[in-house]
Formats: structure tokens, sequence, C-alpha cells
């Protein structure tokens, strides 16, 4: 990511009017999904619950659009590109992944594939979404990895078992998430870690002004996420060669000492 871009604001109105000014065909679908997001913020408070009701709005229009995939060549890249990535990092058939905001198995499909039967646990807070993933995993014909796809209220992971989990993953879920939704994950997810896990999870990050737009997209600096995972007794790091994909949102690893 250029210098330029991890400093920008996106929330300023300098930003929206330059943006604006530069992509004028944006205009229209920008008001309206403010407007409707709008609607929906006021509807549903809880952030949780907000971000549910998002999800079902641009799943009912395109699963893949809403898991961030315009097309669907770019939702295979996507979903390549993360499982390339844990793959290069070690993941084989025997370990047990807990894939957090599974989506429609936009990577999930290619996971369930690769590890033994019963091992891949995806959760997400969209019961459209979870719809979804059932008809890819219909499509890609992994009935019999018994995959578990379950919803969640939220990020507390009880219903879990201690020190289970040899990789947790959570790809553009955070980008989504206000700073207490990530504390609450943070405060859980240490528990389901198996000695020697890890969980990955990517951001938007920014090196200016912490700032949301529309509260779906939250623009973090790096050190605050490393000092909040630090506070609930992770070991956690910025993995610089995540930066080399392009993606657009950068990664940390968090690791649990105990």
């Amino acid at each position: 990511m250029s210098r330029t871009s991890l400093n920008t604001n996106r929330s300023s109105i300098t930003h929206k009017i330059g943006y604006a000014v530069r992509n004028p065909a944006k205009i229209t679908p920008y008001v309206k999904r403010t407007a409707r997001d709008t609607w929906l913020r006021v509807k549903h408070p809880n952030h949780v619950d907000y971000y549910r009701a998002v999800m079902a709005s641009d799943a009912g229009r395109n699963p893949e659009a809403a898991v961030g995939s315009q097309t669907h060549d770019r939702w295979l890249a996507l979903g390549k590109m993360q499982f390339d990535y844990l793959a290069e990092h070690g993941l084989t058939p025997r370990h047990r992944m807990l894939d957090i905001g599974c989506g429609n198995l936009r990577a999930g499909w290619r996971f369930i594939a690769h590890l033994d039967s019963g091992n891949y646990y995806g959760i997400d807070i969209s019961p459209d979404i979870l719809i979804s993933a059932k008809q890819t995993l219909t499509t890609y014909e992994l009935q019999d990895k018994l995959p578990h796809l379950t919803i969640v209220q939220d990020l507390k992971l009880e219903f879990l078992p201690d020190a289970h989990f040899d990789i947790v993953h959570a790809h553009s879920v955070f980008s989504h998430s206000p700073l207490s939704v990530i504390d609450e994950c943070f405060s859980h997810v240490g528990r389901v870690l198996a000695p020697g896990g890890f969980f990955d999870f990517t951001f938007d990050r920014t090196e200016g002004t912490e700032h949301q737009v529309l509260r779906e997209d939250f623009y973090y600096r790096t050190e605050t996420l490393l000092e909040l995972a630090r506070k609930h007794g992770l070991e956690a790091r910025f993995m610089e060669d995540w930066e080399t994909r392009k993606h657009g949102q950068s990664k940390i690893r968090v690791n649990n000492p105990s």
C-alpha cells in the first residue's frame, strides 16, 4: 500500500469531495448506500445487529459481492490467496481450523477440501450468508468433509472447546468491526487456541487518524491492535510477508504464549 493511501482519512469531507470528482459514476451508489446504512443504524443500534442487516441486504443481491468480491473470478482469486498463504505457513490436513466470518466459503471451500473431515469450523453473524455457504459446499461436493457452519451473535466463542484450534482465521472481519468487537474477540480467542496455534486476521490499516466510513469500514493503526492483543496476554506481530499480496488489507498474527 502506498504512503498516501495509508495516511488517507476516508471519512473526511475533503477526501469525499475529491473522490466524487474523480469518480462521478460512484456518487449515486454511494448516496443510496449512505441512505440505506443510515436507516439500518437507526433500526439496529447494536453494531452486530446492524452489520447482520447489511449482510442480509447485500447477500440478497449478490452473495459474492456481499463478501467483497465484485466478480466470480475475484471471489476465486481472493479465496486462493488466503488458502495459499496459510498453506505456505504450514497448514496441514490434520490441523483444526476456526474460520471467523467464514462468509459464503470464498476461502472456506478450499480449507474444507484440504483439511481432514470435521476439522473445519466456520462461524458467521449472518444467516443469509451461511445459506450461501451451504450452496458453495454443495457446488464443490464437499459434504463428506462434514464442516461445521454455525451462526453466532458475538465473538465470545463460549460454545467451543478449550485449546482446540491450531489455526484461527478472520479475513476481512475486523475491517468491519469497531474496537469493542475486536477487544471481545481477543479476550476469548486465547482460550480456544491449541498450544503452538495462531490467530491470523486482516485489517484496514492507516498510519494517520483512525476512522470509519458508514460504520461498515474501520481503519486502525497497527500499534492499536498490537497493544490491544497484548492487553489480553497475547503475543502479536505484523505479518510483513502478507504485504506482498495484492489484497489491500494488512495482517497480524496472534499467538497464545501459554
